[in-house]
């Protein structure tokens, strides 16, 4: 009887040893990829310094577009460009965009908006410099032919 325990000790322990080398070996591979994962999700490496970055005295420019209803494909594309004109224009220290995350429905989530923008800045003179631009005026005024909402929230992070 004994030596059934022993074996089935040793079987067990051979089995959880071997799982358990290789979830560390898939989480150091893991942990050696800059790459997102399958859903498009930063690695747990890369959040951290996403979070690293957003140090206190961030300035935050958030903008929310609402577009036109019924426009085209074409013009949706077109829309996009606007974005790469704000790529030119210089002060950010990042510039990120995208579309309302499909997140549960509550009161307080407005996901009414067709895309948004995210424009980080050390400082104010960063901001200023950037929003009157003549690149960042020039790129509204082409393309606000597509949007009938613009919403602008700026914030400084603690």
């Amino acid at each position: 009887m004994k030596r059934k325990n022993f074996i089935t000790t040793i079987l067990v322990g051979a089995s959880s040893g071997a799982l358990l080398s290789s979830c560390a070996n898939e989480s150091s591979n893991a942990s050696n990829t800059s790459t997102a994962d399958s859903t498009g999700a930063a690695t747990a490496p890369e959040a951290a310094a996403q979070t690293e970055e957003l140090g206190a005295g961030l300035i935050v420019h958030n903008v929310f577009f609402w577009l036109k209803e019924g426009i085209t494909a074409e013009e949706e594309k077109d829309f996009m460009n606007f974005f790469e004109e704000l790529k030119k224009v210089p002060g950010p220290k990042a510039l990120r965009f995208g579309k309302p995350a499909p997140t549960t429905p509550r009161d307080v989530v407005d996901n009414s908006f067709s895309y948004y923008l995210l424009v980080t800045f050390n400082t104010m003179d960063d901001i200023n410099t950037y929003e009157h631009h003549q690149i960042h005026l020039d790129a509204v005024d082409k393309f606000s032919k597509y949007w009938t909402k613009v919403q602008v929230k700026d914030a400084i992070l603690m």
